[in-house]
């Protein structure tokens, strides 16, 4: 009787790693994509990071050039009574 199981259940063991081998491959590929896709976001977000301080110079120039423009005493209207 020994003999005769010891096939059948080398054959289980042997599905049973087989499944288990063919479940984290499938995981592995889920882990790979996702990551992938954190790093190409990532990307864009350092991207993003990087031309904000440029955007707020170039907005800061744009208010400080509309707040000398505007600050002139001749622009101004006159109070209506």
């Amino acid at each position: 009787m020994g003999l005769s199981s010891a096939p059948d259940d080398w054959t289980r063991r042997m599905e049973a790693l087989e499944s288990r081998i063919a479940f984290q491959e499938r995981w592995l590929d889920t882990l790979d994509d996702a990551v992938a896709g954190q790093e190409q976001r990532l990307t864009r977000l350092e991207r993003l990071n990087a031309l904000m301080p440029e955007r707020l110079r170039d907005q800061q120039r744009a208010l400080q050039e509309n707040d000398t423009a505007a600050s002139r005493p001749e622009d101004e209207l006159p109070p209506h009574y």
